[in-house]
């Protein structure tokens, strides 16, 4: 195979200097402003080989050398759920090289048709109490091998799922991505993705957190310390243990910043291939709560925690060609630097944004982040450096890519890409036209607004042609009955907004 990790000088920050492990078998050269198409086989091949996946920098054979000598004793397998968390099984070294390695482990279906709160909830055709909730398999991806520093003698591998019988599990999270991922290198490109999550930090433990019904918690930062050196410096030693945690992790670390929620904070990490940064996302997240965990801190990346500003996850997304050619770039287009492919790609995120809604958006609680004026999306509008737009195009040359502004920290990062994938896809097959950059405050403009409600964008997803077509009707009716399971739910609450509101003078 030939290496193709290039260093790039192009673009106005680091998200596309470095390729990474990203390895090509036989490099294919598309004409300028075009992509090729690849068959299903050669799809299926380019992802067996690491074109389209992360090369773990932590072999089997050296996993094998840290069991025998003790520094090992434990491998977490884990998969995503879809509410973006990691379930699985810690296995006992040896037992991992001497079966786990080999046959995967097994796993009740529930946990891909649960609540938030592990409930046992209908309406999910894969999984019921009729089905008998049998297992299906953890195949660990053993791409995806790496340490955990911030657990002793652990290690970890993510897992893809499938039936007993070898088939995938369709509703899987990281099999959505994989299947998105694989119509793309059939038309001959590649996604690269970089995504950032924001969280706040309190004072407080998990425990005091829930046995104050989150109430009174005190931030670590009393005020707005967005870039503030000295605000972060308060939090300092859990933001350095988390980020040489990950970097232990084999995740490449570049920076730490406020933000403007009280006690706020951004760890940005660099952009690689799609499957590989969902991968990273979801690990690093449940990494930093274990380790503020720890310390005594909650941390937390729900998308809107209090009225103030929420957290957010945007993420930037461009295509490549299988070779690493810069498709969406063309220097000759003096006002964005941008090729047709690339302008087809923007159009196709506008198109879809709002039947994706459900997939950027999966809480009832996301919706509330979606307030003017907050650097939360309203308008669905593109613009070049424009923040108040819901697509936001930055980066020049190798640097160009767009960043969607939809997602909150509470987005399962396989499922949000694998929209932002298909939709610009869409956009490149049918060539559709795209509007001109908006200049100004998106916010006050009258147009398209992101979809405010859960409901709307439950409806949205279900009634989609396009949905369907694209992620295929088990898929669709799957997340359809998620977004049920949460409206439901939420309708029999009572929360303290009611009871403050009611109590007394109703």
């Amino acid at each position: 195979m030939a290496n193709v990790c290039k260093e790039l000088v192009q673009g106005s920050d680091s998200y596309h200097r470095s390729i990474g492990n990203i390895f090509v078998k036989e490099p294919v050269a598309p004409a300028a402003g075009s992509f090729i198409v690849i068959s299903s086989s050669g799809v299926a091949n380019l992802m067996e080989t690491g074109i389209l996946a992360f090369m773990s920098t932590y072999s089997v054979e050296e996993l094998r050398k840290d069991i025998a000598s003790k520094k090992i004793d434990t491998v977490v397998v884990a998969m995503t759920d879809m509410q973006g968390r990691l379930v699985g099984k810690r296995i006992h070294g040896e037992h991992f090289l001497n079966d786990t390695l080999a046959h995967g482990t097994e796993g009740c279906n529930y946990l891909l048709a649960v609540d938030m709160d592990m409930n046992t909830v209908q309406g999910y055709e894969m999984s019921s109490w009729e089905r008998g909730y049998s297992d299906f398999e953890m195949s660990p991806d053993m791409s995806t091998l790496r340490r955990v520093p911030w657990q002793e003698g652990a290690a970890m591998v993510l897992a893809d799922v499938k039936w007993l019988d070898g088939k995938d599990v369709v509703a899987s999270p990281r099999q959505i991505l994989r299947k998105q991922i694989a119509a793309l290198a059939e038309h001959g490109m590649k996604p690269m993705v970089g995504t950032e999550l924001e969280f706040v930090v309190f004072a407080n433990s998990y425990e005091d957190a829930w046995n104050k019904h989150y109430i009174g918690l005190t931030p670590v930062n009393q005020y707005n310390v967005d870039y503030s050196i000295m605000g972060g410096s308060r939090i300092e030693p859990l933001l350095r243990e988390i980020r040489l945690a990950m970097s232990g992790a084999n995740m490449v670390v570049e920076s730490v910043k406020g933000e403007c929620n009280f006690g706020q904070h951004e760890i940005a990490f660099r952009y690689s291939d799609a499957l590989s940064n969902c991968d990273n996302h979801v690990i690093y997240k449940n990494g930093a709560k274990e380790i503020a965990a720890a310390r005594g801190y909650a941390l937390t990346f729900m998308a809107k925690p209090n009225e103030k500003e929420g957290n957010s996850s945007h993420i930037h997304c461009s295509f490549r060609g299988l070779d690493d050619s810069m498709v969406m770039v063309d220097e000759a287009d003096k006002e964005h630097g941008m090729s047709d492919i690339g302008r087809h790609f923007i159009a196709g995120q506008i198109k879809h944004l709002r039947e994706l809604s459900l997939m950027f958006a999966p809480n009832i609680n996301s919706y509330k982040r979606y307030v003017p004026g907050s650097f939360a999306p309203t308008a669905i509008r593109w613009g070049r450096d424009n923040r108040t737009c819901a697509l936001r195009l930055v980066g020049h040359g190798a640097g160009l890519r767009l960043e969607n502004r939809v997602p909150g920290g509470d987005v399962n990062p396989y499922l949000a890409v694998a929209g932002i994938i298909a939709a610009g896809l869409d956009g490149i097959k049918n060539k559709l036209p795209l509007e001109p950059a908006f200049e100004g405050n998106a916010y006050a403009s009258d147009s398209q607004r992101v979809t405010p409600r859960m409901l709307e964008a439950q409806t949205l997803w279900a009634q989609s042609p396009w949905v369907k077509e694209v992620f295929g009707a088990e898929v669709q009716a799957h997340y359809a009955n998620m977004a049920e399971i949460e409206l439901s739910a939420y309708g029999k609450a009572v929360t303290n907004w009611e009871l403050f509101r009611n109590f007394e003078r109703s």
